[in-house]
């Protein structure tokens, strides 16, 4: 009995060391393809929680609020594959949701994260549920945030809050979308009146959110995703995993803003198909929640991992 004791307390230490060799800092990791810029923030004793940033093609700045969980943990920042700080590839094949799943994979390993905590936000949250997908070992916890688990109901969603906009705004975004004119001054204007309302309410717009849209990759979007937040033509245009989230078998916790892009309603919808998920909608944020509410969106998924882990 002494003896299974001792091998308990020694598996438990080891567990929680697992990561003891991450040290905060920054640097690259060799992936498939190309090389991909990380940053450790923190080096709190529980379980590192890594990033998985929208898009596709938005560099990691926007999830700054995120560092403040990491009195507890490290939190592993990474801009993937052509995004920011991440040079893009020669080849635009290799934008794909298979390679992205591996590049996780290979940035996991390389930064030695045996137990982890993933939070995809947006763009975000379909690598992580295709990452999840491969059923892979050491994951705490699943933190959805703003998600877009199926492209058809996201447009449906855009559709009706683009009838929010004045009638005027709405005619430029029809004229140019059927014209394929879609990088003209007039609709990017047009956009912009939509992201206010939608993407973010901060006002002015945080500064991270301005240095996102400085490394945007608007080559990777367009070819992953289309022209806009509300209009999918690209590779990721059919996507829908409604049918896998109840596969799901790691704590659950689902995110968004009460004016997000991704729609409180749909939210809902996602986290009854997931048993036991949790929800938390922050009454005075758009898509990104992180930057229009930091401290209280960072103590709500602060709280939630805690709970993970203290319930290990």
């Amino acid at each position: 009995m002494v003896r299974l004791i001792i091998v308990g307390l020694l598996a438990a230490i080891l567990s929680a060391c697992a990561h003891t060799e991450l040290k905060p800092g920054e640097g690259y990791v060799d992936v498939e393809g190309g090389k991909v810029w990380y940053r450790v923030v923190g080096s709190g004793g529980a379980t590192p929680l890594l990033l998985l940033h929208g898009g596709p093609g938005a560099p990691s700045n926007y999830l700054r609020p995120l560092e403040q969980i990491a009195v507890d943990r490290p939190v592993i920042f990474y801009d993937q594959l052509g995004a920011g700080r991440s040079p893009a590839p020669a080849d635009n094949s290799l934008w794909n949701m298979g390679r992205f799943v591996k590049e996780l994979t290979q940035v996991r390993a390389a930064l030695g994260l045996t137990d982890v905590h993933i939070l995809g936000h947006s763009w975000g949250s379909m690598l992580a549920m295709d990452y999840m997908l491969t059923e892979p070992e050491g994951v705490k916890s699943l933190t959805l945030a703003s998600p877009a688990l199926n492209v058809d109901r996201w447009i449906e969603d855009a559709k009706e809050l683009l009838k929010t906009l004045p009638a005027d705004t709405q005619a430029v975004i029809e004229r140019h979308e059927l014209a394929g004119t879609t990088d003209a001054p007039e609709y990017q204007d047009a956009v912009m009146a939509y992201y206010k309302l939608y993407l973010s309410r901060s006002d002015p717009w945080h500064p991270d959110l301005l240095s996102t849209f400085a490394g945007f990759n608007a080559d990777l979007y367009g070819y992953m995703w289309g022209p806009s937040e509300f209009t999918a033509t690209g590779t990721l245009q059919h996507y829908n995993r409604e049918a896998d989230l109840p596969k799901l078998r790691v704590p659950v916790l689902f995110t968004a803003g009460r004016f997000d892009e991704a729609t409180p309603r749909t939210v809902q919808h996602f986290q009854s198909l997931v048993p036991g998920a949790k929800i938390r909608i922050f009454e005075n944020s758009a898509h990104i929640t992180m930057l229009d509410e930091p401290e209280t969106y960072a103590e709500a998924i602060r709280a939630f991992l805690n709970s993970v882990d203290g319930a290990d």
